[in-house]
């Protein structure tokens, strides 16, 4: 069976930086849930965040800006977290190779966990196109990022893996 990396803030638990969750109400991630097949993992506060924190922004890019060392993630104060998401983006990563999970349904517009958008950097509410920087390190180690908006683009991905595995013997 397929495991699925998820944030944890998705599954109920109160983690985010304002310190509320954003639970998916959803048929399918129900029945993923009852399967055993989420993994709940928050890369911040697993990263040595508190919660609540302030909210941080990627400046100057994206989560793969942060991951080559040209962009930093900051507070509003301006206080330098790039330490602190990297070292949860690892763990992230690690928690998926140990689950078996090659893929992640993590928050949209984090700056952990957006898949298709961050925001700017600027702390005005402006989004952009990019990843977090989670994101960025699991796509490059191959496992396939969703955010919760495209549940199901995860189950057609989900049920394309498990119909092309061969079975062992």
């Amino acid at each position: 069976m397929e495991r699925i990396l998820v944030s944890s803030c998705l599954v109920g638990r109160r983690v985010r930086y304002d310190g509320a969750a954003k639970p998916v109400d959803a048929d399918l991630f129900e029945r993923w849930r009852a399967e055993g097949r989420l993994v709940p993992f928050c890369p911040e506060v697993s990263g040595g965040l508190a919660v609540p924190r302030p909210p941080a922004e990627i400046v100057g890019g994206d989560g793969h800006d942060v991951l080559d060392g040209t962009a930093r993630v900051r507070t509003a104060a301006g206080e330098d977290v790039t330490a602190e998401f990297l070292r949860g983006a690892e763990l992230a990563l690690d928690a998926a190779r140990r689950s078996g999970a090659r893929i992640a349904l993590l928050k949209e517009g984090s700056p952990s966990c957006g898949s298709s958008r961050v925001y700017d950097g600027t702390f005005t509410g402006t989004s952009m196109p990019g990843e977090g920087v989670t994101t960025a390190l699991l796509e490059r180690a191959g496992i396939r990022v969703f955010s919760e908006n495209d549940l199901p683009a995860v189950d057609a991905f989900l049920r394309g893996m498990e119909t092309n595995e061969t079975p062992s013997h």
